[in-house]
């Protein structure tokens, strides 16, 4: 019988996001208009990420608002400032240093122009969402 090895521990910044998007209710959605059935499912995949390519997320380069952002006063209305795992349920399967490959395609990072909104965890702090 083998033993499987230790999964490796999260590189701090990594531990962080995922500890944000852990505390966050499955059943109550930060952000008005996002129905909570959707938002559990972007809650999971974002800790699912979190778990299985934060860490590459991390040594490639990409920022916590580059990942769960959403806008400082919108929430998730407003697409042009979310991150890439905040848009919809996108099951991500791989990290690259400008996308998120997913089952339906790809979240770029490198967008023209692109200004990121705020973390997932600090809108629903601010209470903008209810």
């Amino acid at each position: 019988m083998s033993v499987s090895p230790a999964p490796s521990p999260l590189p701090d910044p990594v531990a962080r996001w995922r500890d944000a998007l852990d505390n966050l209710s499955p059943h109550a959605s930060p952000c008005r208009y996002l129905v909570p059935a959707k938002w559990a499912a972007i809650r999971e995949d974002a800790i699912a990420f979190c778990d299985r390519h934060g860490a590459e997320a991390h040594r490639l380069g990409w920022t916590a608002a580059e990942l769960f952002a959403v806008h400082p006063e919108h929430g998730t209305l407003r697409i042009d400032y979310c991150g890439a795992l905040m848009m919809t349920e996108l099951h991500p399967s791989a990290v690259e240093a400008t996308r998120i490959v997913t089952a339906r395609g790809s979240a770029r990072r490198n967008k023209p122009g692109q200004v990121w909104g705020v973390p997932v965890w600090e809108y629903a702090r601010s209470g903008k969402g209810r």
